[in-house]
């Protein structure tokens, strides 16, 4: 695979806080490549225009590399994806308290600050050699922490880390299809896959059944992170996206446009931002830099328990529905708003609209005689009197004349 080189972005080192351009001036107009390959360590960039890149997060490493070490670089500013998806508005609604996010990858650190005491791990998935798992994490449902203003969808939320890959970071059908079960088993509603797969179908489809049957809703990627090199075959369906019943998400850049390494895949239900996105390692307060639509799926994962926390009554479904149905038309696939599923009223749970109230027929009061006879006399009393004197008017001077006599 390619070796990922990534835009450089604002930071702050230990001890000297700068402040900065925004994120998305950093990185909007370059392009966005795959995150690191099978054995390729984090690194970082060279230095650009006085700024430094932060280190690559790997996807897996090679038997004999290091762990991923900490970062000792920290991105302040408030992200793209962080703004696109308009979280602030969202956070008023929800902040994904009392809701349990599964992270089937690498593992989840215990010792991530960004995630301190929200965390619970099935056997040994809380050591994260690799970061990626964690980096996962982060997007789902980190604190905020000093120095930056990056959150994570749903910084409320629980994560529980399950494996889906060895301690290198290398998935497998069975390994992924195993941790979803365990994820629903110990109580998790969302469970956010980090692996595309081209085979496992029956087993990962019997997983995700599994989910579906205990309510639980499965988020997945539609396409793997690394960009594939020239020459490689894409697959026709990657699972466990390919699955009845989970929400299949790609990732997109800051303009929109699908990420490289998910051209060419089958269609999503979702688009989210997939790189270069920042987020959190496996130890300490650093941040690292990564793309793909392992990302994406995260942060509709995210959003997921957003809503699931909001409305508890929802069903995995539905809320796959709410997210859907509320995305913004955008390409080939919508893409995710958080706030406007939240704010979306579904239809079962409007108000009644108000019967109609009978009444009786208007009837109007029968108008009273006594006035209109009081009328007419005194109308035909005026009337007798101005012949009255008229009549006296031509009478009495003849009368004067004669005398008053008799003809």
């Amino acid at each position: 695979m390619r070796q990922p080189r990534f835009p450089t972005v604002p930071l702050s080192t230990p001890g000297r806080r700068r402040r900065t351009r925004r994120w998305s001036q950093a990185v909007g107009a370059l392009a966005v490549t795959a995150v690191c390959a099978v054995g390729l360590p984090a690194q970082a960039a060279a230095a650009d225009g006085g700024t430094t890149s932060l280190p690559a997060m790997p996807l897996a490493l090679a038997r004999d590399a290091p762990c991923t070490p900490e970062s000792k670089r920290t991105a302040e500013g408030v992200t793209w994806a962080q703004k696109s998806l308009s979280l602030p508005h969202a956070w008023k609604l929800s902040r994904g308290q009392g809701v349990t996010v599964a992270v089937v990858g690498s593992g989840v650190s215990l010792a991530a600050p960004a995630l301190e005491g929200r965390v619970t791990t099935v056997g040994d998935a809380g050591e994260d050699c690799v970061g990626h798992g964690t980096f996962i994490a982060g997007l789902i449902a980190a604190a905020r922490t000093d120095g930056t203003a990056f959150q994570g969808v749903a910084p409320a939320a629980r994560v529980l880390g399950v494996r889906g890959t060895d301690e290198r970071g290398i998935p497998s059908a069975e390994r992924v299809a195993t941790g979803i079960r365990a994820a629903v088993d110990r109580g998790a509603r969302v469970v956010s896959v980090a692996s595309a797969l081209p085979t496992g179908k029956k087993e990962l489809t019997d997983a995700v059944r599994h989910a579906v049957e205990h309510d639980v809703l499965v988020v997945a990627p539609v396409a793997p992170d690394a960009e594939p090199r020239p020459g490689d075959r894409t697959a026709e369906a990657y699972w466990p996206a390919a699955a009845p019943g989970v929400l299949s998400v790609v990732g997109v850049g800051e303009d929109g446009a699908a990420l490289k390494s998910a051209v060419g895949s089958a269609a999503a239900e979702l688009a989210a931002p997939g790189g270069p996105v920042i987020g959190v390692g496996p130890r300490g307060e650093g941040h690292f830099i990564a793309a793909g639509s392992s990302a994406a799926a995260a942060y509709t994962a995210g959003a997921a328990a957003l809503v699931r926390a909001y409305d508890p009554d929802l069903t995995a479904a539905e809320t796959a529905d709410r997210l859907t149905l509320s995305a913004a038309p955008a390409g080939e696939a919508a893409r995710l708003d958080p706030y406007a599923a939240l704010s979306m009223v579904s239809a079962a749970s409007r108000a009644p609209a108000a019967a109609p109230v009978e009444s009786e027929p208007l009837r109007l009061p029968v108008a009273s005689t006594v006035l209109q006879d009081r009328a007419l006399v005194i109308a035909g009393a005026m009337a007798m009197l101005v012949i009255l004197v008229a009549a006296a008017a031509a009478v009495i001077p003849r009368g004067r004349a004669r005398g008053w006599r008799r003809p």
